[in-house]
């Protein structure tokens, strides 16, 4: 059903105010149209009576169309509005659209057909622009309340940055006071062992069966006590950056074979085997030792205790651009997928109960994880639950990271001056495969 359009025609003529209301009706298109003489009528009837169009004679008995626009606008009665003159004046043309006018009209074409295509035209470019302002509402609306996410976001950032800060300081206070604590308990710590060893020297004395089971016990766990507090020390050393690599030529497979026959006790005493193959034509290296050894001692250790039956196998082998990997496989408990990426987290363990099976600080893999970065190397982790895991280290066989420390920035043996790797990274003697036996005069 076509709709029926409402029309308010206004002119002090009445005539003409006839005469156009006339056209509308023969127009062909369903109209209420009404009339109105004078502004103030118009102006009361729009205030009280919706309409689609208004046909407003410029010339009125009491105002003209501009003074009546302006007052429909500052009652913000929103309408279409086509002014109808006898002569357009294009500058008042002008203000009557500034002012809020849709569209006007000469009297003396308007027939119906023109009559009703202005009505459409007028109507349709009135919802335009109300769309258009409406859209524009939107747009502000949006705007604004972006620029309050935006300043809620900023707090939020701001509050989050200073919660980061504070973090960032307690993590700092928390690792001076474990370094701290760390360092006053091992003082303590060495002289509890040491007196346990002189207890179980039987030049100071025999002890019965009974307090040396005590006396190994306190030794014992004394040296369990000492070895987690260097775990502490050093990864809160690690943490803050205070640890630095000792840099120097050594034998790998030396640290190697030497780390392998420390921990080979654990190992029998859980009927393990351990297995060591070492594949390497150059067996120097430049690095730390001591770290190297830490690292395969912590790998060692975790193997042998998540295992219960079966082999731990140490593998060292050549890689491209001169590096070497470091591998150590296990037939234990395995870890599961998704704790792959949690198992180097600082005191993380898969079992974190009270009751776990396990013991251990969980700093273990941490500290291989640093030292590792330290050392510009990688890691990379195989595992399987109830098969077993692999952990392989890949390091550069000539450690560069700004955190080496050297104590002799060139070695001299027999007359042959070795530049140390972080000043020359074509170390010859580690390129070149001589071994240091063939140097009694350099010890390692």
């Amino acid at each position: 059903m076509e709709q029926t359009l409402k029309i308010l025609v206004v002119d002090g003529d009445e005539a003409e105010r006839v005469a156009v209301h006339c056209a509308l009706v023969q127009s062909g298109v369903h109209m209420e149209v009404s009339e109105a003489s004078n502004g103030i009528d118009a102006i009361s009837t729009l205030r009280n009576t919706n309409y689609d169009c208004v046909f407003l004679n410029y010339h009125l008995p009491d105002q003209n169309a501009l003074t009546i626009i302006q007052k429909l606008r500052f009652w913000e009665i929103q309408v279409p509005i086509v002014v109808l003159t006898t002569i357009p004046d294009e500058e008042i043309v002008v203000e009557l659209l500034k002012a809020g006018a849709t569209d006007y009209l000469s009297k003396s074409t308007a027939s119906s057909e023109i009559l009703l295509r202005v009505v459409r035209n007028a109507i349709r470019v009135y919802r335009a622009e109300k769309q258009v302002e409406l859209t524009n509402q939107q747009l502000r609306e949006s705007h604004e309340q972006l620029i309050r996410k935006h300043q809620e976001l900023e707090k939020q950032r701001q509050q989050i940055q200073l919660q980061n800060l504070k973090l960032l300081e307690a993590s700092r206070f928390k690792s001076q006071f474990l370094a701290t604590m760390s360092h006053e308990l091992r003082t303590p710590m060495n002289a509890i062992i040491g007196f346990s060893q002189i207890l179980l020297r039987p030049k100071f004395g025999q002890l019965t069966h009974q307090q040396t089971d005590m006396v190994e016990r306190i030794f014992n766990n004394g040296k369990h006590l000492l070895m987690l507090l260097n775990e502490v020390l050093d990864f809160s050393k690690l943490e803050t950056g205070r640890l630095d690599l000792k840099a120097e030529i050594f034998d790998i497979s030396k640290v190697i074979n030497t780390t392998v026959a420390e921990m080979r006790s654990l190992a029998e005493a859980k009927k393990l085997s351990l297995l060591v193959q070492i594949d390497l034509q150059n067996t120097l290296v430049f690095n730390d030792p001591v770290r190297v050894k830490q690292i395969l001692v912590n790998l060692l250790s975790n193997a042998i205790k998540f295992t219960e039956s079966g082999e731990v196998w140490v593998e060292i082998k050549e890689l491209p651009a001169n590096r070497v990997a470091i591998t150590v496989r296990d037939t234990g408990i395995g870890i599961a997928p998704r704790d792959f990426t949690h198992i180097f987290e600082a005191f993380r363990q898969v079992d974190q109960s009270i009751t776990r099976k396990y013991p251990g600080t969980g700093l273990g893999l941490a500290i291989v994880d640093s030292l590792v970065r330290m050392m510009n190397g990688k890691i990379f982790l195989e595992s399987q639950l109830g098969v077993g895991s692999l952990f392989r280290i890949e390091l550069p066989r000539q450690v560069t990271s700004p955190n080496v420390g050297i104590d002799h920035p060139s070695l001299n043996l027999n007359g042959e001056e070795i530049f140390c790797a972080a000043q020359n990274p074509h170390l010859s003697t580690l390129q070149s495969g001589k071994s240091l036996k063939k140097y009694p005069n350099y010890k390692t």
